[in-house]
């Protein structure tokens, strides 16, 4: 009831408001072509300069955005040409951070970094949580990539996948945060979409059990639709011998000592990718691949995405590419951006579904206690971030409040 009070709501005070003109070609055709937004995504060289919002951001991180504030502040006039989500894909050790770095650099986008368990295990206060494995039972210890390389068949690996899936998808929601946010396009570094790849080569690879495989799916299936598919896809190939030769050339003492990425792994990686991943995204998004064996230069590239022709897809209201992205309403622009910069946290517990057929997915009461107890008295943990006096904290007695989007 709530929800389709707010829709109502949201759409009543945005009555006779429309998208921006590059973003509904319906509405284009009967408009000045001045009044049209131009939909190619342009480099800083093509620009002349760097990026000038259209409009101040707006406060996501510390400011709520719920229906009253979609009175005052609509969505669609902060987008521009590079309002976009690109996705930066590839193997292992292809360069993916060096490219989406300077890709988001000269396209004036917001860099998102690949995620790692350090995001769950580094507290805001920077203390390690790793340090009290010594403590917990072995259900509630740490298992990050390290620990997967070194031993891929403990019981903890299926946990791990799952949480990697966890990670990216918040990630994917602040990233979408920031763009109906401030207008500013994004890079991200892999995807959601994308980590069922890793899932279904450990299962291939006998790291992973069937009913484990069978919840992380159902967890999929229950999450994945909620979100906006890129629209562009960057894919780094690089075949399997070069891939080994480049882990072993940046040295990283788990990945060299590591017995997971083998020829197989990799193999299954590679096919799972590009017969199943690439194929699938390529119904929505645009997506360029590149030959990345020696490298290549990243202005050529944005050659490339600055050719790609997004309006085409406007014109046709049929094609299935960037459907996500269509919203005819300017209260429906309000309606996603509620979604996710004041649902995110219904959008998490979507994650919580009940299984309890999957040893390891599972640990007793008696070790939940254990790990309650020792987790929540580390330092910086009894209380929320900025209300820990013994972490030098002050001011409690005047504080009100904690930004809505802040990490906690």
């Amino acid at each position: 009831m709530t929800a389709v009070f707010r829709v109502g709501l949201v759409r009543l005070v945005s009555r006779g408001a429309t998208a921006p003109n590059g973003l509904l070609q319906a509405q284009t055709n009967a408009l000045p072509a001045a009044f049209q937004q131009k939909c190619n995504i342009s480099g800083r060289t093509m620009r002349g300069g760097p990026r000038v919002p259209k409009e101040a951001p707006y406060p996501y991180k510390t400011k709520k955005y719920s229906v009253v504030n979609a009175f005052f502040d609509k969505t669609s006039k902060r987008f521009d040409e590079n309002s976009k989500v690109i996705c930066v894909e590839g193997p292992i050790a292809s360069g993916k951070t060096k490219f989406a770095k300077e890709l988001a650099e000269e396209l004036d986008m917001q860099y998102y970094p690949a995620v790692d368990l350090d995001l769950i295990y580094i507290n805001s206060y920077g203390y390690d949580m790793r340090k009290l494995d010594p403590e917990l039972p072995p259900s509630c210890r740490s298992y990050d990539i390290r620990n997967f390389c070194l031993d891929p068949s403990h019981d903890l690996a299926a946990q791990f996948q799952i949480r990697m899936y966890m990670l990216r998808y918040s990630q994917y929601i602040d990233a979408l945060q920031h763009i109906f946010s401030t207008g500013q396009g994004v890079v991200l570094e892999r995807s959601p979409y994308s980590d069922f790849v890793f899932m279904e080569t450990m299962f291939r690879q006998g790291y992973l059990s069937r009913g484990a495989r069978s919840v992380y799916n159902e967890i999929r299936q229950n999450t994945i639709g909620e979100l906006l598919k890129p629209h562009l896809v960057i894919y780094l190939d690089l075949p399997v011998d070069a891939v080994q030769k480049r882990i072993k050339a940046r040295n990283v003492e788990h990945e060299v000592k590591s017995t997971v990425f083998s020829e197989a792994y990799l193999r299954d990686m590679e096919i799972l990718y590009k017969q199943q991943y690439l194929k699938d995204i390529a119904n929505h998004a645009e997506l360029l691949i590149y030959d990345w064996t020696a490298d290549g230069e990243t202005e050529v590239v944005v050659e490339d995405i600055e050719r790609i022709d997004f309006n085409q897809y406007e014109s046709d209201p049929h094609n299935k590419k960037m459907i996500d992205w269509r919203f005819p309403l300017e209260s429906e622009w309000c309606e996603a951006r509620i979604k996710y910069c004041h649902e995110k946290p219904d959008l998490m517990n979507y994650f919580n579904v009940p299984r309890f057929d999957v040893p390891e997915l599972l640990r007793s009461a008696d070790d939940s206690k254990v790990w309650r107890d020792v987790w929540f008295n580390a330092p910086g943990m009894k209380f929320r971030p900025g209300y820990n006096a013994d972490m030098g904290d002050s001011g409690l007695m005047t504080k009100t409040k904690l930004g809505v989007n802040e990490a906690v």
